[in-house]
């Protein structure tokens, strides 16, 4: 079920809002409706998925308490840890890269191994690093085990943040678990951000998807020239972020209509000035649960040794790259970052002043070259992509020009609401840091909000095409 659905919309999610705000006399009865919506709305495709996602909650909520049992014994607390992490890790691996890794034995060894084909359960890079906070935050003592399997479930199962994140850390949450404020003011703001990430996602997202599709469609067939090629690079460019921060946005403001407060993901990343700066921007929660979690515990970059920092580097950005994806091409995307972050720690890079254009200029093309190689079905296709971006299919092409008479206002759409206006706007509606606008902008905003929604719904009336790229972590 997505979130930019008529049957979320007007269906599911009014549902779960009247059932839940007529428990507002008990938090843990508010706790179990939002548990049995969220395993419904996770049921919803594909039934049997769910029996995995309940196994999984089963089986953290035991490794919890064994690990919780055994803390004051390090010896049996840690084996219990290691336990866990690999039946979380087995369980990601059996589902998500069993199929790449014998498809690699049989190119390798020339070997015949039948492939099982294993269908990707939904979501299940975010609910095994939602449980792997947990079991590792109670293993070194900075949360406390949580006794109630329901509250547990809720936490790894929520629906907001269980197809796509962001990435909820238990230690943000366990309190919120517990105890909750639900507001008007919580949730008009959770219904602003909910709208703003629906128009995102159904105006801007999906009508980048339709440029960028049709483009690497053609790029299949035969080279394209350098215009085209760079146009579908700069759609699935606009196309990525706002898809995925579209569906932050609303995660987020479906959170606040419940009375949760989750964290931000994204933080205008196309700003940044190197790669190093645009994973600080870019889905936070990945890049924070990377770090906590395996950067420092491996030393960090507090290590005494460059060859000791390059390692770690090494291994979060193999690691990065290979949670998005079973394919080489998202192995080589994780190498380029790593490549390019290790340069700029070891040569200072961010400390360089007065090339702010250039820094911006060098980001930029990186990030879109690596959206090339994310976005291709295999490496062959990336570089024979790549090669046409640089000329290899001739420089003019009429069908770009097309694209853009057809696609201009959502290009140019997307590239202002890459910068902070939304923020700026934020500050005059709710901070009232310019008391003269505030008024005019107070009363045309409902209005905005409104016409965003109407508009959003209409696309989704109609049928227009509703891809979501994150659907595949």
């Amino acid at each position: 079920m997505l979130f930019s659905s008529i049957l979320f919309i007007f269906y599911f999610l009014p549902a779960v809002l009247l059932l839940y705000f007529a428990c507002r006399f008990s938090t843990r009865l508010q706790n179990v409706v939002l548990l049995f919506a969220s395993l419904i709305f996770y049921a919803w495709g594909e039934p049997r998925f769910v029996i995995i996602m309940i196994s999984s909650i089963l089986f953290n909520y035991v490794c919890g308490l064994l690990i919780n049992a055994t803390l004051k014994n390090k010896t049996w607390s840690k084996i219990a840890l290691i336990f866990t992490i690999v039946g979380n890790i087995g369980n990601l691996f059996v589902f998500k890269y069993l199929d790449f890794v014998i498809k690699n034995i049989n190119y390798g060894a020339h070997a015949h191994i039948p492939l099982p084909d294993i269908v990707l359960p939904l979501g299940i890079s975010f609910f095994t690093f939602h449980s792997l906070s947990y079991i590792i935050d109670v293993y070194r003592g900075t949360v406390k085990v949580q006794k109630n399997l329901i509250y547990l479930a809720l936490y790894i199962a929520i629906f907001p943040a269980l197809i796509a994140g962001p990435i909820v850390r238990y230690n943000t949450i366990a309190n919120q678990l517990l105890e909750r404020t639900e507001t008007w003011r919580k949730f008009s703001i959770g219904c602003c951000r909910f709208v703003t990430g629906l128009g995102k996602k159904v105006l801007i997202a999906n009508n980048m998807a339709i440029v960028a599709d049709r483009i690497f469609a053609m790029s299949a067939d035969s080279s394209i020239p350098l215009l085209l090629a760079w146009l579908g690079a700069i759609a699935y460019t606009f196309q990525i972020f706002f898809d995925f921060s579209a569906y932050s946005d609303m995660a987020i403001g479906l959170g606040l209509m419940f009375g949760y407060e989750f964290e931000e993901n994204f933080n205008y990343p196309y700003l940044s000035k190197s790669i190093s700066e645009f994973w600080r921007r870019w889905h936070i929660s990945l890049g924070t649960w990377f770090r906590d979690y395996v950067y420092f515990p491996l030393g960090g970059s507090r290590v005494g040794s460059t060859d000791r920092l390059v390692w770690n580097l090494f291994i979060v950005w193999m690691l990065t790259g290979i949670w998005h994806g079973a394919e080489w091409t998202f192995v080589v995307w994780g190498f380029i970052n790593f490549v390019c972050i290790t340069s700029e720690k070891l040569f200072q890079f961010e400390q360089i002043q007065n090339i702010n254009f250039i820094k911006h200029v060098y980001a930029l093309f990186v990030i879109v070259i690596g959206w090339v190689i994310f976005r291709a079905n295999n490496l062959q296709a990336a570089g024979k992509y790549i090669g046409s971006m640089f000329g290899s299919g001739g420089f003019w092409s009429d069908t770009a020009f097309m694209f853009v008479k057809e696609f201009a206002v959502f290009f140019i759409i997307a590239l202002i609401l890459c910068a902070p206006v939304a923020r700026r706007v934020n500050r005059i509606v709710v901070d009232n840091d310019y008391p003269a606008l505030s008024i005019a902008v107070t009363i045309l905003y409902p209005v905005v909000i409104l016409s965003l929604f109407v508009l959003s719904v209409t696309y989704l009336v109609k049928g227009s095409y509703n891809p979501f790229i994150y659907f595949q972590f």
